[in-house]
């Protein structure tokens, strides 16, 4: 049930960042076309670009934080003797919830201030773009949930899933 429900989780983000990363590609191309076989590039097409990273980023957020692909500091951590080294990665994952979960509530007041704007040349309503910080957040605190989880549960010992294809 567990890896079944994980591996579900993984797909789904990895399907959002892959969507994410098409947008970013088709409004790439349309930008380059646009500028050296036609003369003239739409103006949406660098928004788009922009909220496309913007979400490309928020989703991947989590998947980064399980492969261990963020920033950490393991030199220090894996030089310790004993179980010290699990102790510090489920005190790091507990960390990371806890910054996340105090952020989201703001994260999610950020995201309605845009519904007073929109942007400029698409005229999307600035909320939903504004939703990535929501986003990003709220998936890098499910995925540090998680890890915290595995951890208790004996599934992991806290360290970054190798091999992103197995569910840990």
């Amino acid at each position: 049930m567990w890896k079944a429900s994980n591996a579900a989780l993984v797909r789904l983000f990895r399907f959002a960042v892959g969507l994410a990363f098409a947008v970013l590609i088709f409004s790439v191309l349309v930008q380059v076309l646009g500028r050296s076989v036609f003369h003239r590039s739409p103006v949406w097409t660098e928004e788009l670009t922009r909220f496309a990273l913007l979400y490309l980023t928020a989703f991947g957020v989590g998947l980064s934080y399980r492969t261990g692909d963020l920033v950490n500091v393991d030199i220090v951590c894996e030089a310790l003797p004993g179980r010290l080294p699990v102790v510090l990665r489920f005190v790091s994952a507990v960390a990371t919830a806890v910054l996340c979960a105090a952020l989201i509530l703001p994260a999610w007041h950020f995201a309605m201030i845009g519904n007073l704007q929109t942007s400029p040349a698409l005229g999307w309503q600035m909320s939903y773009i504004h939703g990535a910080m929501f986003v990003l957040i709220a998936c890098l605190l499910l995925f540090a949930v998680l890890r915290g989880i595995a951890m208790l549960t004996g599934r992991s010992d806290g360290r970054p899933v190798q091999n992103p294809d197995t569910p840990q």
